[in-house]
């Protein structure tokens, strides 16, 4: 088994956090990544600025046993490699896990690999594997991580793991994308797997836990359901779309937990007001995520606690720019000129986050560059549609769904604002199960999108050309060349710099309109233990524990 060692870069960031040059934040995020533990990483920190961070970290004691119960929708969840949507990750990451782990406070740590190492040049990452069992009695496997990376990289596979990995991991021969080398994903022994990488790569093992990079058993051939394998916590015992879903604690985990007897999560459909009365009633004893119109209400009920972040959680009005009415760069350019996003994040959101600027990369990354605001400006607006051969203005028709509210609310808001320059959209208002089934195929829509930990891991998802998850078909070369330099520059104040010539690009020409960043909330019983808020509403059900 191959034996870890420390990266050269380690003492770099250490020696740059001792002098100021970079903050604790970027510091604990790049350290770990590189394979410094954790809490060696913490302890550096208290040694340098004196802070005792062991003593603030004491864990609660967790009640054992009861029944815990969550509203979420509850999605279909048979090819966990190609979800696209957080909620369906949240049920299966209960019975299968991830090789690693990006905490609430947005440090990876280790998971099914317990360790991992990276050459000086980024290109050569180690993962040692924990020595765990799959619920059968099968031991885990580095093969078995491997068959997984490879399933979710094979094109056939749909993954929109692709889109974080394609530019160090794969090539395009011929349209079709293959792993760049043979060797790319080598397992040197049943313990230890390597990535030989294309380029340079910072965020390996926070694309590791991107949520559809969860770790099946290979023998059931990518799919899960009532009764799969699994290494984690809890198995699914019951699954039923639009209705609820339960899981059962496992006595023989390996990790921590779990503490409760059974989680369950339960549909109560679109109607976000729902919550409220299940809420109230204690039918439920949490919430996956609260409406922003009804925090008033909820602060209101005295049983509840409400955890509440600044979060890089967004939604964007993208076109297909392959489409004839959108291709024109300037047209689209002139969509985000006529959009007042203050107003936009005061009117759907009541003001709770930032508004958006455009491209995508939020304050709340270390790599965001800040640029010159796009404020609005409606007669620039008309005057590039006059360009581009539309001095009376477009019409167009964007669609969007009904729930969260605050989606249509933004997209209401647009609209009109879009009018004074010209730009006549019309809704298309689809049930939540109607539009999901289309939100990658539709000319112009609206798509919220989750938290990242690094700005350009959702440029990745979203803009590169080509990956699944690309949702506009924008496709820049140039682009593409600069995300791939970003990926692998470890340096932040340089890094930076590349992410600001991205934004530049999204402001000028790319495919969307984004009208805000959002603060997420979330409501629990106060009898409800340990939970904290993930930034991307992932739920860790071993974690939580429920006061009988």
């Amino acid at each position: 088994m191959t034996e870890a060692r420390e990266s050269c870069h380690i003492p770099k960031l250490q020696a740059q956090f001792a002098e100021g040059k970079i903050d604790r934040r970027e510091f604990l995020r790049y350290s770990t990544l590189l394979g410094m533990s954790a809490t060696a990483a913490y302890a550096f920190v208290g040694k340098v600025t004196g802070q005792n961070f062991a003593a603030s970290a004491r864990a609660e004691d967790i009640p054992k046993g009861g029944i815990l119960r969550i509203s979420m929708r509850v999605l279909e969840v048979t090819t966990p490699h190609t979800y696209s949507w957080v909620q369906d990750s949240n049920v299966s990451r209960q019975v299968i896990e991830y090789l690693t782990k990006t905490g609430q406070d947005n440090i990876t740590r280790p998971y099914l690999a317990e360790s991992w190492s990276a050459s000086d040049d980024l290109k050569t990452w180690t993962l040692t594997m924990r020595d765990v069992k799959w619920h059968n009695g099968r031991q885990f496997t580095a093969e078995d991580a491997a068959w997984n990376i490879r399933h979710a990289l094979d094109e056939a596979t749909g993954s929109s793991v692709l889109g974080l990995m394609k530019g160090y991991m794969l090539n395009e021969v011929d349209g079709k994308t293959e792993l760049w080398d043979a060797n790319a994903i080598e397992v040197t022994d049943d313990r230890t797997l390597r990535l030989n990488l294309k380029e340079p790569q910072v965020a390996v093992p926070e694309h590791l836990f991107h949520y559809p990079m969860l770790i099946v058993d290979p023998e059931e051939g990518g799919s899960f359901g009532v009764g799969s394998n699994g290494t984690g916590p809890f198995e699914l015992v019951e699954h039923a779309v639009g209705v609820k879903s339960v899981l059962k604690a496992r006595p023989d985990y390996w990790g921590d937990g779990p503490y409760l007897d059974e989680l369950q999560f339960i549909d109560l459909g679109d109607d976000p007001s729902a919550a409220i009365g299940a809420v109230a009633s204690q039918q439920v004893h949490g919430i996956y995520e609260g409406d922003v119109s009804q925090l008033d209400v909820f602060k209101a009920m005295p049983h509840l606690i409400i955890h509440e972040a600044l979060t890089a959680q967004t939604g964007v009005a993208r076109v297909q720019v392959d489409r004839e009415e959108f291709s024109d760069p300037r047209i689209r350019k002139a969509m985000r000129l006529a959009v007042d996003t203050p107003r936009c994040l005061e009117l759907a959101h009541r003001g709770l986050g930032a508004p958006g600027e455009h491209h995508h990369v939020c304050p709340v990354h270390p790599d965001y560059k800040k640029l010159t605001f796009m404020e609005r400006d409606v007669e620039a607006a008309k005057a590039l549609l006059a360009e581009a051969g539309h001095a009376d203005g477009i019409s167009a028709e964007i669609a969007a769904k009904k729930d969260p509210a605050w989606e249509i609310q933004a997209v209401q808001a647009m609209v009109e604002q879009w009018k004074e320059a010209g730009i006549n959209v019309n809704i298309n208002l689809l049930p939540n199960a109607q539009f999901w089934e289309v939100w990658d195929k539709v000319p112009f829509g609206f798509t919220s999108w989750t938290h990242r930990p690094l700005g350009f891991m959702v440029l990745s998802l979203a803009y590169r050309s080509g990956v699944p998850w690309n949702e506009s078909h924008y496709s820049n070369a140039e682009f593409d060349a600069l995300l791939t330099k970003a990926e692998g520059t470890l340096d932040v104040d340089e890094r930076r710099e590349i992410v600001g010539q991205l934004e530049t690009i999204m402001q000028e020409e790319g495919p969307m309109v984004q009208p805000l960043w959002r603060s997420l909330y979330t409501v629990y019983d106060k009898r409800v233990k340990g939970f904290k808020l993930h930034p991307t509403s992932y739920i860790f059900g071993e974690e939580l524990g429920i006061e009988s």
